[in-house]
């Protein structure tokens, strides 16, 4: 008998949007959510920035309901380009990139893997370990088969460095893609520093590999737009502004979110940044990225696109959108260092400074699952398995539990 189209196993669930539906079924009133990662204030509340509370309501007073282009606003795109390229570099390599709106970064990360599948044919993608958990679901579905390289020392709470090179050196082969994330790495919360970046840009232009960069925190790890695209721009001068005449690079493409930047998670505002080397023109690769939208979504969101053009366009708007940065990532900054500073006064075992030194929303806390389960079941703290916390769920109401809970899960030292 033919096999019915339905008989199919049950796709596992989502892990992350799983323990969120487990949070909000708990009706314990000391529940903790560290689980989400979206920024929260103080309060615990999801928080609309000034900028684009502004913005939206400009937008109000002249609604347009109308499709977009497929390749999305051509404004918002140039404004896009420019924040992570820098205005200097988008101008000179305007003749080098093609650019299309997308549905948040997770839109960009899978346009990048179909167009790359097919034109690109790379043999691998190499993705870090550990990684965002999407990563390989996109890639998986674009037919490219995956390996790991390692990023993270759990015994020294840094880059696995050695390891990193090693298995991009030994294992990758030209044209292969390396999937890397632009700063606040998640889930660890550890960056490259620039030494360790430029290591990593002479393996990846000797051997000739394709980089994607993921870049989903512009401005929130740091609260310095500019600093938290020093990586892009360094490897976009490297492998495409000063690479030799007779040298040629495959180029490498962004996949850009604003859902954290600009608090618009629900909006789904993205874009992909292809660049290519300079004495090839992007035309052919721009029409067919606009083909693979027109068959999947034919054209992106209009409205949160609309608010991130008003603000990076009205000078006043984007002064006050970099306040709005640095109001977030201070209040994470300081709920680290609050959280490293309560479980050292409770004698907590272990050294917990890496919580600190760590960037961005998560930290990569350490713990391992049994301790994870017991903070959930005992406590009603809510976190992913592998121990990652999403520090924007910490605020002065509950970070005494939360320490105190962790002290009791793992003793004293």
């Amino acid at each position: 008998m033919m096999r019915q189209y339905l008989d199919i196993p049950v796709a596992p669930a989502d892990l992350a949007f799983g323990l969120m539906a487990d949070f909000d079924a708990d009706p314990d009133p000391r529940k903790v959510s560290l689980i989400a990662g979206a920024y929260r204030d103080e309060n615990g509340l999801p928080w609309v920035l000034p900028s684009v509370k502004e913005a939206k309501s400009y937008l109000d007073k002249s609604p347009n309901h109308e499709y977009l282009g497929i390749a999305g606003s051509p404004t918002f795109i140039k404004l896009a380009q420019s924040l992570i390229l820098g205005a200097n570099f988008s101008e000179t390599l305007k003749e080098n990139i093609a650019s299309i709106q997308t549905v948040s970064g997770t839109g960009a990360n899978h346009m990048a893997a179909v167009f790359l599948a097919k034109h690109l044919r790379p043999q691998r993608v190499f993705i870090p370990s550990p990684t965002w958990v999407n990563h390989k679901s996109i890639w998986t579905m674009a037919g490219v088969p995956h390996e790991e390289y390692p990023y993270y020392s759990s015994d020294t709470h840094a880059v696995d460095m050695a390891g990193m090179l090693a298995t991009l050196e030994t294992k990758a082969e030209p044209n292969d893609v390396v999937i890397l994330q632009a700063c606040a790495h998640n889930p660890t919360g550890v960056d490259l520093s620039m030494t360790q970046w430029a290591e990593v840009v002479r393996v990846i232009k000797r051997k000739n590999l394709f980089v994607v960069f993921d870049s989903a925190y512009q401005g929130f790890a740091t609260g310095d737009v500019d600093g938290d695209a020093w990586a892009v721009r360094y490897f976009v001068e490297q492998l495409i502004l000063n690479a030799e005449s007779d040298v040629t690079h495959p180029g490498l493409c962004i996949a850009q979110s604003f859902s954290k930047n600009f608090g618009l998670y629900g909006e789904r505002v993205g874009a992909l940044h292809l660049v290519v080397p300079r004495h090839l023109s992007p035309q052919g690769a721009h029409s067919e990225l606009m083909a693979i939208a027109r068959s999947e979504y034919s054209n992106p969101p209009r409205f949160g696109a609309g608010v991130v053009q008003k603000v990076l366009g009205d000078d006043n708007l984007r002064r006050q959108w970099q306040e709005d940065l640095s109001t977030m990532s201070a209040r994470i900054k300081k709920m680290r260092r609050e959280l490293r500073r309560r479980l050292k006064r409770l004698g907590t075992a272990g050294d917990w400074a890496h919580i600190e030194s760590q960037i961005g929303m998560f930290s990569y806390t350490g713990l391992n699952h049994h301790d994870v389960e017991r903070l959930r079941n005992e406590f009603h703290i809510y976190l992913l398995p592998s121990g990652r916390v999403s520090i924007c769920g910490l605020n002065e109401g509950n970070i005494d539990y939360v320490a105190r809970a962790i002290r009791e899960v793992v003793g004293s030292g």
